[in-house]
């Protein structure tokens, strides 16, 4: 006798469909409405002891793609992905690929050096480096005692 396990989503008990509800639907939903609706890709912050790093994952895309802008204290990321040509002795049979643009922009606070900002392209991630200002410390003044 073979014993045939199958997929019945009636015959999971009670807990373990509130569980699978309240905690793995969120998840999935969280990342897709995200990325899909409001066409934000995922970014990293991290700060270092004389910059601060963006990380922006943003696969499929060129160098040239990318416009990295600061208006005053307001630094915007976009891109813009161009339609690739169609061949026409191609029968495509699912196309799950598209062209998708987004902008995500960030405050930056007066501590950063805005005409030393640099961004690099590599392996699918946009690496944007906002350097620090240098802390300029009052000299030690002696004040002499009358």
């Amino acid at each position: 006798m073979t014993l045939v396990r199958t997929h019945n989503p009636f015959g999971k008990s009670f807990d373990g469909l509130m569980n699978e509800l309240f905690n793995e639907l969120p998840g999935t939903l969280g990342k897709t409405f995200r990325e899909d609706v409001w066409a934000h890709p995922p970014v990293n912050i991290t700060e270092q002891a004389d910059a601060y790093q963006i990380d922006l994952s943003a696969a499929g895309y060129d160098k040239a793609d990318f416009n990295v802008k600061l208006d005053g204290n307001l630094l915007t990321i976009s891109a813009e992905k161009k339609a690739e040509n169609k061949v026409e002795n191609e029968k495509v049979i699912r196309k799950e690929f598209s062209a998708k643009s987004f902008k995500r922009s960030f405050t930056v606070d007066d501590k950063i050096e805005a005409g030393n900002i640099t961004a690099k392209y590599e392996n699918g991630i946009l690496l944007v480096t906002l350097p620090k200002k240098a802390e300029l410390k009052a000299a030690a003044k002696e004040i002499s005692i009358q």
